[in-house]
């Protein structure tokens, strides 16, 4: 019998590559529905502010490449692993990467997105691509001969995972020793705003986030800390809050000066990261007299790759035992 192959899918939300991409890679967040003129605009002055391409697509490449790595280290004789990557919004498109996945003749795909946290507005989102790329995708012929499809597991969410949640609290201890006086850090746990409907419609999400703040502080010895939500869209509709903007206000209210923002619901440097919090927090601390540091992002740290190579085992696993 030819070897089992399981094919990784690394999804990520995509980032435009020039200036000149951000109308259409906009257009493409919006559904197709292009943008006014002055939201292209303010998007493209705030990309221009952080620069062009942002690391976000190759520190998912070299990642992706270092999780391939360890999974071939040592595998079973009866398993070899290939590892893709797929942007939602932008390419290297998720359709690309599932058609490469069914031309390898994988007959195992199991898709990972690169946020910790499940909400089905975001998260599904991944789900529907990859699902729709698999139903149109040309077929190969299987080792059988029969032109069969991968079964697809789909990880919805990987918010408590060691690996992850170590490495994040390290770096929450590293960072915090910066500061001249640690004893007096606010921690800030940051992800991504949604809108707050979310919350009554039952979606895990925000509880998903407290949680994972919790264990980061519990590991990292943090007693002060608050989460606050980041990135909000003007939607005309009522998003998930406070805003890390406001807390850096209400923090300086009540005399604290030094924040360090730790961003949980993010993995990579964009622009979430290099404008709403390096510029955007970090202009509103200087301006109230606040030391604002954050934590590095994981990016392509080896950390990562192992917390996910971890993350598939278990998964690959668990199908092993369930079929004996």
């Amino acid at each position: 019998m030819p070897p089992r192959h399981t094919a990784v899918l690394l999804m990520a939300y995509g980032s435009p590559n020039r200036l000149e991409d951000v109308e259409p890679y906009f257009t493409d967040i919006r559904g197709g529905r292009t943008p006014s003129r002055e939201a292209i605009e303010e998007l493209t002055s705030r990309y221009r502010r952080v620069g062009v391409p942002t690391p976000l697509l190759a520190v998912s490449m070299e990642l992706g490449r270092e999780l391939e790595r360890l999974l071939n280290l040592d595998p079973p004789d009866d398993q070899i692993y290939t590892v893709h990557l797929g942007m939602k919004h932008w390419t290297p498109h998720i359709a690309t990467a599932v058609e490469e996945v069914v031309e390898s003749g994988a007959d195992r795909l199991i898709a990972i997105v690169l946020a910790p946290h499940y909400s089905k507005i975001s998260t599904e989102g991944y789900r529907r691509q990859v699902e729709a790329a698999l139903a149109t995708a040309p077929r190969t012929a299987a080792p059988n001969g029969a032109a069969a499809p991968p079964s697809l597991e789909f990880v919805e969410s990987w918010h408590e995972l060691d690996g992850y949640l170590d490495a994040v609290a390290e770096n929450v201890q590293r960072v915090r020793a910066e500061f001249a006086h640690p004893e007096d850090v606010v921690a800030v746990f940051t992800a991504h705003s949604l809108p707050a409907r979310i919350i009554s419609e039952g979606d895990p999400y925000q509880d998903q986030l407290l949680r994972t703040s919790e264990l980061v502080a519990r590991r990292a010895g943090i007693e002060q800390w608050r989460f606050s939500y980041q990135s909000q869209s003007q939607t005309g509709e009522p998003w998930l809050g406070p805003d890390l903007v406001d807390t850096v206000e209400e923090l300086a209210a009540h005399g604290h000066r030094a924040i360090l923002v730790a961003s949980v619901g993010f993995i990579a440097d964009h622009l979430e990261i290099l404008y709403d919090i390096d510029i955007e927090a970090k202009e509103k601390a200087d301006a109230l007299g606040i030391e604002l540091r954050r934590t590095p992002m994981l990016n392509a740290d080896p950390r990562l790759a192992r917390a996910l190579h971890a993350l598939v085992a278990q998964r690959v696993a668990a199908v092993s035992t369930v079929r004996s």
